[in-house]
């Protein structure tokens, strides 16, 4: 595991893009201009108050010059966390879903 991706773990996707977008002198208005969405819903997004789409997710690490796997990984952990996150078996879900996983790639 890179270094990148045990950083990027330890923040979220909206925290990730925030601190990337303003690190790049980038406003909200410009980067949701090149995701073709309205510049309150990246807001919301760099809140984690609404979860962008994958093809977002693309578009973010294209025009803030991150790592596209790097952020799609972040991106997949969170949903995953997400819906897991009540059930009190999440390590035997994790792992039978690895499983599936490894099944469905064949």
């Amino acid at each position: 595991m890179s270094s990148k991706i045990i950083h990027m773990e330890m923040e979220t996707v909206g925290q990730i893009v925030r601190a990337k977008r303003e690190s790049l002198g980038l406003l909200l208005r410009q980067v949701a201009s090149y995701l073709d969405i309205d510049q309150a819903i990246l807001s919301k997004i760099e809140r984690n108050e609404r979860k962008p789409t994958k093809d977002n997710i693309i578009k973010l690490a294209e025009i803030l010059k991150l790592d596209k796997e790097d952020l799609l990984v972040q991106f997949m952990s969170e949903r995953i966390a997400y819906e897991i996150a009540d059930e009190s078996c999440t390590t035997k879900v994790l792992k039978i879903a690895e499983q599936q996983s490894e099944i469905h790639k064949v």
